[in-house]
């Protein structure tokens, strides 16, 4: 038996989601001070989106539509931070990125699968 999701913040992939906003700060406390409001910005910016478009999903669950499109939202973001952390490849190191990538895949399938039964949820 699983248990009741009674908010966003009770969501696995909303979790997942500030993991990597996180992951993404600590990597991008070490980027070159002439990235700072290019690259490093850029990349913040969009992995805290993720999580955020997770909840304002989560607000509008009433109606799948918008659900959906907000998890699309959600997608798109995390689509933008694999962007970033492709062009950081010169500041984080190979294993580092490969890990981002890792924690990208997973809050993207986890986000596929909420859009392809948001009934689930709704």
């Amino acid at each position: 038996m699983s248990e009741r999701i009674n908010s966003f913040q009770d969501l696995r992939v909303y979790h997942e989601a500030c993991a990597l906003d996180l992951a993404i700060f600590n990597a991008t406390k070490s980027f070159p001070r002439e990235e700072m409001f290019s690259l490093t910005d850029q990349v913040r910016r969009s992995s805290r989106s993720v999580g955020a478009n997770i909840s304002e999903a989560w607000a509008k669950r009433r109606y799948p539509a918008h659900f959906v499109s907000k998890l699309t939202c959600a997608d798109g973001e995390l689509q933008e931070t694999r962007h970033w952390t492709g062009r950081a490849y010169d500041y984080i190191d190979q294993a580092a990125l490969d890990d981002l990538n890792i924690k990208c895949a997973a809050i993207g399938r986890m986000l596929g699968k909420m859009m392809q039964s948001p009934e689930d949820f709704t």
